[in-house]
């Protein structure tokens, strides 16, 4: 095949790219220019910066494979960048990676490669690719701990014969051992953790910054006390603790989380923790990786974040929704963020949660 080897800089795109050479595919690596930091320096960690770029263009070179570099940078300005925007300022919490798969690092890099007369896109994500009767399936990585089937969730099922994912049969250990052995640069390169765009890690301010403050009171939900400011209640997220700076009278030593907000009065609310536990959610954007869900309930697990091990539920869909219900809690959801639902190791589809039934509602005092 013809394979447009997707190279970020880091080690897992290495390997992935490697293998495909193994393999006997004519491979071309590219490299995508979204958004740009100077240099990480061992300071931050984000995915898009300068030296990334040197790192995917060394490491096509080691291969031997042609290397390019892609401008989706406007393409990632509008579809990323101003929807995470956008999200935080009818206060939900976005998660801009799935955003970028979606539309970037699979549609706008599919639709060039196939334009181009490529046959598939080969990344270096931990996902596997099953080939079933009824067509390709994605499903989770042997490796548990680096499984990123969640964040691929939103590929649609048209699309995943064009997806090669070569690490879903490895786990991470042997990856860097393999790169190590290659003799690639990337090898004992850290993983990228930040969003690309904000790789200082301080989201709140990047909000604060861009969007402008709002501030406000926060406000204990126990007491009705006011204990503390905020820049705005864009810049929190329900279930978030750390970086509150909370000043409670008579200490007593609980700790308070975000439990809700009040756009209308710039009010953020803190609580106890078993305020967040989330009972069932409806989900809305719903992308089906495989056979959609119907009205009629179905066993599945659900799961809401990258590192969220997953949690037995049912789920349908009813107009256009994803219904989820719980068999357990699971705590500190907020709006905005996405659920996937799997069969077994299967990715069904996914949603982003548009409202929450919690186990106790906080009361706004």
């Amino acid at each position: 095949m013809r394979v447009v080897a997707a190279l970020s800089g880091g080690v897992d795109s290495s390997v992935a790219a490697a293998r495909m050479v193994d393999a006997g595919h004519e491979v071309v690596g590219i490299h995508l220019a979204l958004a740009r930091a100077e240099s990480t320096s061992g300071r931050s960690r984000g995915c898009c910066t300068i030296d990334d770029a040197r790192d995917a263009r060394r490491v096509a070179d080691a291969l031997g494979i042609p290397f390019y570099v892609w401008d989706f940078s406007a393409e990632f300005a509008e579809e990323v960048m101003a929807d995470f925007l956008a999200e935080y300022e009818d206060n939900r919490t976005p998660n801009p990676c799935l955003r970028c798969n979606e539309h970037i690092k699979f549609r706008a890099v599919l639709d060039r490669a196939l334009a181009l007369d490529f046959d598939a896109v080969a990344t270096g994500h931990y996902a596997s690719i099953v080939n079933a009767a009824a067509g390709p399936e994605l499903h989770r990585a042997v490796d548990p701990d680096k499984d990123q089937s969640y964040v691929l969730a939103v590929i649609e099922r048209e699309l995943l014969q064009h997806c090669l994912f070569p690490l879903g049969d490895s786990v991470k250990a042997d990856v860097r051992a393999e790169a190590q052995a290659r003799g690639l640069r990337t090898a004992s390169k850290p993983d990228s953790h930040d969003i690309c765009f904000i790789p200082d890690g301080d989201t709140p301010g990047f909000l604060a910054r861009t969007i402008g403050e709002k501030p406000g009171n926060i406000v204990d939900v126990g007491t009705g006390q006011t204990v503390g400011q905020h820049r705005g209640t864009f810049t929190v997220t329900i279930g978030q603790r750390r970086g509150l700076d909370l000043r409670i009278p008579g200490e007593d030593g609980q700790a308070r989380y975000v439990v809700d907000v009040n756009p209308s009065t710039d009010t953020v609310y803190v609580g106890s923790p078993e305020l967040l536990d989330v009972i069932a959610m409806d989900a809305d954007h719903v992308i089906w990786c495989a056979d959609p869900l119907d009205e009629e309930w179905s066993e599945v697990t659900a799961q809401v974040r990258a590192h969220h091990a997953g949690s037995p539920a049912r789920a349908r869909l009813v107009e256009g929704r994803l219904s989820v219900e719980l068999r357990e809690p699971i705590r500190g959801l907020a709006t905005g963020q996405s659920v996937a639902v799997y069969r077994g190791t299967q990715v069904l589809g996914s949603g982003r949660i548009l409202s929450t039934v919690r186990a106790s509602a906080p009361a706004r005092t």
